[in-house]
């Protein structure tokens, strides 16, 4: 009966402004602590109508500080997708491709266009001659020079491998277009991720700054008596678990960074300003990827159809192996001789050519098997791309709505977090709850604003994917 006036008041002193403790206490280091003096009672739940915040700790730590800034940094969407352009080695590759069916279309055109060779020759000979009595040296010098004119008269195969040649090069480039859609996807994914990673950091932060504010109040309550060695070292398990979740949260904010920089085509950190506008990269994808109306019109089912087109043209090719050639050849030539008591001469002469394929051994039979092999894969490619587009579109757009969904349900999570986070402090300052209720509201607070802020920008990144889904980007 003698304790029943000295609760009330230990309650009272411990809301009362207290002096800050030492700075070893304030960041969560070790201390010898005194044997349990905490008065015990039951908890109860209190009846608090508004909740009362902790009063503001003076409390520092090192690792409050927040990672450096990256020295490069993008503005916009469209800053990235410049950047990407000019270094991009994925990009480059793809256009090479494009030259290299270019160079082959050229080819091919060469193989119907008329051939003409020239060629000169300078011939000195010096003979010796016995004329019984004496040995005499007779030198000749001569000069030939002519031209052969080449032309194809009849080689369907030949002018049919041109159009296969074209064909080819628009498949290279339906190919270089979806290569452009997926690189802005990716870039777009490293920039939500980025901007997450950077707001996870500073929740972070801002979650070891409570930590550490409520060691203080819990090693002053300590001082007064009205909390145990226990309670100081609850508080000091949460401050390093803190600190754990911060130091993993710097590392992901790195590797974001560093994977933005991948993206981009720098091998270095890449950061983004802390003025970037998620809300405008859906705009900014709209203007820069066209939608299509449907699966049939995206840049790769359409690249995927051209293959079949040029596997098929392929197929006709070897056909058309079987069928005779004709071809013509002229020339000229002049013959000077240096002596002048020596004649010169001059000849001209044409002729065709005819040829006609007998046996080979069956080398285009199994030419012709070996390309019907390869069409038949470029149509079950572009069966399995078809299936796979359209389930990425179908689960682009529910993405959205589940990202709809999942970030109300954060939000409800997070402000419930909140509420319970302040009426446990409450509740604590009064003697009500244990530190082992503080230390688990406040927690599951951290953790709950972070999911908040993870569920608002998947919801932007997974918005960004439903308009690139059934889209062609031209950049």
């Amino acid at each position: 009966m003698r304790l029943a006036w000295f609760r009330p008041l230990v309650a009272l002193i411990a809301l009362a402004p207290l002096a800050a403790p030492s700075p070893a206490l304030a960041q969560g280091e070790a201390q010898q602590l005194p044997p349990s003096t905490a008065p015990t009672a039951a908890p109860t739940s209190p009846q608090v109508s508004t909740p009362v915040a902790l009063p503001v700790a003076n409390v520092s730590d090192p690792m409050l500080v927040p990672v450096p800034p990256a020295e490069k940094v993008v503005m916009t969407w469209r800053e990235a997708l410049a950047l990407l352009r000019s270094r991009s080695t994925d990009l480059r590759t793809a256009y090479d491709e494009i030259r290299r069916a270019e160079a082959q279309q050229r080819i091919a055109l060469a193989n119907v266009l008329p051939q003409i060779n020239g060629q000169a020759v300078l011939n000195h000979q010096n003979g010796l001659v016995y004329s019984g009595v004496s040995l005499t040296s007779s030198p000749l010098t001569n000069g030939t020079a002519g031209a052969v004119a080449q032309q194809t008269l009849f080689n369907y195969e030949q002018f049919f491998a041109l159009g296969t040649a074209k064909a080819n090069t628009v498949a290279n480039q339906l190919a270089f277009e979806d290569l452009k859609r997926t690189l802005a996807l990716g870039v777009a994914n490293a920039l939500v991720g980025v901007v997450t990673a950077e707001r996870v950091a500073e929740l972070n932060r801002s979650g070891l700054q409570q930590s550490l504010e409520r060691l203080d109040l819990t090693v002053r309550k300590q001082k007064l008596g009205a909390a145990n060695g226990l309670d100081v070292v609850r508080a000091q398990q949460d401050v390093e678990s803190a600190r754990t979740t911060l130091v993993t949260g710097d590392e992901s904010l790195r590797e974001a960074r560093e994977s933005l920089g991948l993206a981009l085509g720098v091998p270095d950190q890449v950061g983004v300003t802390p003025t970037l506008n998620l809300d405008a990269l859906e705009a900014d994808a709209h203007g820069v990827c066209r939608s299509a109306d449907s699966i049939d019109e995206r840049s790769d089912i359409r690249a995927a159809r051209q293959q079949i087109e040029v596997a098929h043209r392929k197929v006709t090719d070897q056909w058309l192996q079987f069928l005779p050639t004709l071809g013509a050849q002229a020339g000229v030539s002049d013959y000077k001789n240096f002596d002048p008591s020596l004649p010169n001469t001059y000849t001209w002469n044409i002729e065709a050519v005819l040829s006609v394929p007998i046996w080979d051994g069956g080398t285009k039979y199994g030419l012709v098997h070996n390309f019907q092999a390869l069409e038949d894969e470029a149509k079950q490619t572009l069966e399995s791309d078809k299936r796979q587009a359209t389930i990425q579109v179908i689960q682009a757009k529910r993405n959205v709505a589940v990202a709809e969904d999942e970030l109300r349900v954060a939000d409800r999570a997070r402000a419930l977090a909140i509420q319970n986070d302040e009426l446990t402090q409450t509740a604590y300052r009064a003697g009500q709850l244990t530190s082992l209720d503080l230390v688990v509201a406040a927690a599951s607070r951290r953790q709950a604003e972070i999911n908040y802020a993870i569920q608002q920008f998947t919801l932007v990144k997974n918005r960004i994917a439903a308009v690139l889904a059934l889209s062609t980007c031209n950049w």
